[in-house]
């Protein structure tokens, strides 16, 4: 199925197995590119091919046609764990030092 969608270059891409599967670790444990494993090559090369082929929409090419060759629509799910705290002032809390009264001499 890559083979059908990929973009012709110049050269063929090195290893492109490993390189893809470099990609989807990435995209399954949410890290940084840096942090892909060794054995699956090297991070950048990763990082590269994957920004390649996302602006001519490779990947969603590649998602349609396994959509449509197997018969079974996917949906995606996004969830943020992501908890920020706002500042104290921020959620009502009494704000002093604003309106002092003036005091007597």
């Amino acid at each position: 199925m890559i083979e059908a969608v990929r973009p012709r270059g110049k050269t063929p891409p090195h290893d492109p197995r490993r390189t893809i599967a470099a990609i989807f670790w990435r995209h399954e444990n949410g890290t940084k590119w840096r942090s892909i494993p060794a054995e699956l090559g090297p991070w950048w090369r990763a990082a590269q091919l994957f920004i390649r082929w996302a602006k001519p929409g490779v990947w969603k090419r590649l998602f349609e046609r396994v959509q449509e060759q197997h018969g079974v629509t996917f949906g995606m799910t996004f969830l943020d764990g992501t908890n920020i705290r706002a500042h104290h002032k921020a959620a009502g809390a009494q704000k002093r030092g604003l309106f002092r009264k003036a005091r007597p001499s």
